[in-house]
């Protein structure tokens, strides 16, 4: 006999797979708080020095104390692996050494704020990233992590406190660490944050006005709180999983509503959302499956009730069992859930009052600690007014036929051989034949077989024959023992077989995902997944299938994959639209747009879609529960799949463009400097030529050209060498006390004969206030801007330049009266190599971009904008400093 209660062997064997990665993998310990300041750092650090004590070898990756002395403090005796010096735009930045810290092996390591973005330059973009790597070493990690930094959580921080998250942690990062609280009452941390335990005083009082109000700190908390709760509550489901004979731990509430194909079961789900949003507890929508097939109605009813079920929010769960009792108390204890919602037998019906009571009855007597909670459910709007009978045959005609014609046969063979074998014998014959029978017919043919062989044999064989009067006790006793065991065994062989169908299902099922697991594992490029998807749902779900990726260029707008199995038209690709935008099937078998030639699914696993895959099926026959379960593993397997195959083209891609832009910053630089040296030659050549005077007319002018096309082509390889220390992030500006209507004096002296024919005029306002600027660097970037400006216009083309403060800026701005700029490059006129469609021949593209880069680099802005009445304007906006202080002469 089998023991119901025995442990899960699935559970039990993924329990170990998960153990044995876990031994060869790092621990992350969490230390997770509302908000800062509520001392995830201290407390982190507290828990390495007893972990140092105990004899681990520990080291910090990273810490910050933001200066605190009790923080700092704990700091002592712990060995510190030092920081990764960078560079970024002129700023000195230190980041945590990864490598450092891989090469020291340490047991422990240390890595303060895991949301933290890493400097442009590190190996990965995030903090979270480098402690994967970290863990995926064998390393065990500590980290800290605001609440507001995980993903899952990040939209709801957003509609609390309205400030939108950028520095973000995946929740997988969170699965398998161990989460510990560090909780602070609101109150008292807004007390902390006035006492400039937080934040310096200046910026202490405008975050106590904003994110850190005690409403938002009070939210803040909640979330901290239940998501502790909620990954706790994941590992006691995980754990319960390979217990044997345990009832439900309750140490919260979890609700379990059955599902079956009735019309009351909607009603149900109904009432049990409404009881979970009371409790604020999760809740298990159960299917129990029996190897009893479905009518097509009943099976459209149990999809209907099983959507709806996922639309509520309820976490839908489907198993196997002949018996509903035992099939809903094991989801319910290895779910860990506490009250089971059943619905009051109300009918006044004999038969529907007969199986309610006894089904409650059983489930009542067996549950032991899981409440039973017996509800009277609203009257279904569409309830059906058909009952299903007490016995229930679904078989074909066919088959009762076949039983007759065997039975038939089994007789006529019987009556040839009664007299050698007698008519005992003839009533094994006739079992044998009903047993045979169960093997290819369902119940109601089987029953009937039974049936019909047990009168057969009395009515033919027994004596006195061709009455149903039976004289001897033995003979009476054979009949109803032969009755009872054809039935019993007919009807047991015939379970048998619809349990081998089911479990061929099952089996077909698993091979099914497995064969589209190993398909898209071995797929190496995007051609090929989306090949493999295609082929692999096509096969398994008799449908041509079509998948539609948004395109990312084009504003998200769906595009067919060519290689689908059909083409979709204008109604189907808008069905696709709604569903990819909504995030929620539609088209045929639901509830949107039903009138649909194809069922269409977001590709989806837990976050935005990546796309939406269309089913044509070759059946009119609706997707059963098993096989909607089935379409839906496939979706989330192929999302994920998507998704990590960008990622991975992605990163290729970032690749090989640092690698092409490395390349082409080293080609430049060397170019640049190499050619410096025969243009100086060439430049001082002409001019000693020049100042010869031994040159006739002619060799003059052709020198003079020499001289001027040299000086263009010096010109170009400073603005290459500009461009080269702007892409790799060596301009260090040298600021100083400026003031700007010389610098804008200087500038037109210094482009005078570049400018042409080009008039030039001046407005500088007056009283301007001095400026902190590098000014051989804001020279070249205003001449820049000059220069293209005379580039772009007819000749005789007004330049005006102005000066002027507006608020905390001064603004430099060149004007023109040109054709102005086209209207679609306004974004992409600074790019580096970004020339306008319109643009004449001769130039590089780089004049723009190195305007932009000095002016950034001395914390300035630059923008471009058509002006009204034609022409364009080239603002640059710099932060006017507070007055420089003159010294007292003294006497």
């Amino acid at each position: 006999m089998v023991d119901e209660n025995r442990p899960n062997p699935d559970a039990l064997l993924s329990s170990i797979q998960r153990e044995e990665a876990a031994q060869k993998r790092g621990r992350l310990k969490v230390f997770l708080g509302m908000s800062p300041g509520v001392g995830k750092t201290y407390a982190m650090l507290e828990a390495a020095q007893r972990e140092l004590k105990a004899g681990r070898d520990i080291v910090i990756g990273y810490v910050e104390t933001h200066g605190r002395k009790e923080t700092d403090a704990l700091t002592v005796g712990l060995p510190q692996i030092p920081r990764r010096p960078l560079e970024h735009r002129g700023l000195a930045l230190t980041e945590f050494d990864l490598d450092a810290t891989l090469a020291r092996k340490p047991h422990l390591a240390l890595v303060d704020e895991l949301a933290h973005t890493n400097a442009p330059g590190s190996r990965h973009p995030k903090r979270w990233q480098d402690v994967a790597e970290l863990l995926d070493a064998g390393i065990d990690v500590l980290t800290t992590l605001n609440v507001q930094h995980v993903e899952s959580r990040a939209d709801t921080v957003l509609q609390v406190t309205g400030t939108e998250i950028r520095e973000i942690v995946p929740d997988s990062m969170l699965d398998d660490a161990v989460i510990e609280l560090v909780d602070l009452p609101p109150a008292e941390l807004v007390q902390r944050l006035h006492e400039g335990k937080v934040y310096l005083p200046e910026r202490a009082t405008a975050a106590a006005q904003g994110f850190f109000r005690e409403a938002n700190l009070t939210a803040l908390r909640e979330l901290a709180l239940r998501l502790v709760a909620d990954h706790v509550g994941v590992d006691t489901r995980e754990l319960r999983r390979t217990q044997a004979d345990v009832g439900p731990w309750k140490t919260g509430h979890c609700l379990l509503v059955a599902v079956g194909p009735g019309p009351f079961s909607e009603p149900l789900i109904r009432w049990t959302r409404r009881m979970a949003d009371g409790l604020r507890c999760r809740w298990l929508a159960v299917h129990v499956e029996n190897p009893q097939p479905l009518t097509e109605a009943a099976q459209a009813q149990l999809g209907k009730n099983l959507a709806a079920a996922r639309k509520l929010g309820a976490e839908v769960i489907a198993t196997t069992d002949e018996n509903l009792v035992r099939g809903l108390l094991r989801a319910a204890r290895e779910h860990n859930v506490t009250q089971i919602v059943f619905g009051k037998p109300g009918s006044s019906h004999w038969v529907d009052a007969w199986r309610g009571r006894s089904l409650l009855q059983r489930l009542i007597e067996a549950s032991g600690d899981v409440d039973v909670l017996v509800v009277r459910a609203d009257k279904p709007e569409s309830e059906t007014t058909s009952r299903p009978p007490l016995f229930r045959f679904e078989s074909r005609a066919q088959q009762y036929l076949a039983a007759l014609t065997v039975v038939a046969m089994v007789t006529l063979l019987g009556l040839t051989v009664q007299r050698w074998l007698g008519y005992q014998a003839v009533a094994l014959v006739y079992l044998l034949a009903v047993v045979l029978l169960a093997m290819f017919v369902g119940r109601g043919p089987n029953f009937f077989a039974a049936t019909l062989t047990a009168l057969g044999w009395n009515f033919l064989f027994v004596p006195p024959v061709l009455t149903f009067h039976i004289s001897g006790f033995h003979d009476t006793m054979m009949f109803a023992m032969y009755f009872i065991v054809a039935l019993a065994t007919g009807q047991l062989t015939t379970r048998l077989r619809l349990q081998q169908l089911a479990e061929r299902q099952r089996e077909q099922r698993a091979s099914a995902l497995y064969r589209l697991t190993r398909e898209l594992a071995n797929a190496g490029d995007f051609p090929q997944v989306l090949s493999v998807v295609v082929r692999e749902v096509g096969s398994a779900f008799d449908a041509d299938v079509a998948v539609l990726l948004p395109d990312l260029e084009a504003g998200q707008k769906l595009t067919p994959y060519p290689a689908g199995l059909w083409v979709l038209d204008e109604k189907e690709e808008g069905v696709a639209a709604w569903a990819f935008h909504h995030d929620q099937p539609a088209g045929r078998f639901t509830d949107t747009l039903p009138q649909a030639t194809a069922l269409h699914l977001p590709l989806g696993a837990g976050g935005k879609p990546s796309g939406v895959i269309a089913l044509r099926f070759h059946s009119r026959k609706p997707l059963s529960v098993q096989q909607r379960n089935l379409l839906d593993s496939f979706v989330r397997q192929i999302a994920l799949v998507i998704d990590r195959q960008r990622l991975r083209d992605a990163e290729t891609s970032a690749k090989l463009l640092a690698q092409s832009e490395q390349l082409g910053r080293t080609l430049l630089n060397s170019v640049s400097h190499e050619l410096r040296t025969p243009i100086a030659a060439i430049t001082s050549a002409a001019s000693g030529l020049l100042e010869s005077g031994t040159l006739t007319s002619a060799q003059a002018n052709l020198t003079a050209e020499i001289e001027s096309a040299s000086g263009r082509l010096n010109r170009l390889v400073q603005s290459l060498l500009s461009a080269a220390r702007i892409q790799s992030g060596q301009i260090k500006p040298n600021l100083d006390w400026c003031d700007v209507a010389d610098l804008v004096q200087v500038t037109q002296r210094g482009v005078e004969n570049l400018l042409g024919q080009h008039p030039v005029t001046a407005r500088i306002a007056s009283g301007l206030p001095l400026l902190k600027l590098d000014f051989v660097l804001m020279e070249q970037a205003l001449a820049n801007l000059l220069v293209n400006a005379a580039t772009h216009t007819p000749a005789g083309t007004l330049i005006e330049i102005g000066a002027r403060v507006e608020g905390k800026e001064l603004l430099l701005e060149v004007a023109d009266r040109g054709p102005g700029l086209p209207g679609n490059e306004l974004e992409r006129i600074f790019d580096l190599f970004h020339r306008t469609v319109d643009a004449k021949p001769g130039g590089t593209g780089l004049g723009l971009a190195i305007v932009k880069g000095f002016v950034e680099s001395q914390n300035g802005r630059v923008a471009a904008a058509n002006r009204a009445g034609g022409g364009a304007i080239f603002t640059i906006r710099l932060p006017v400093p507070d007055a420089p202080t003159v010294p007292e002469e003294t006497t």
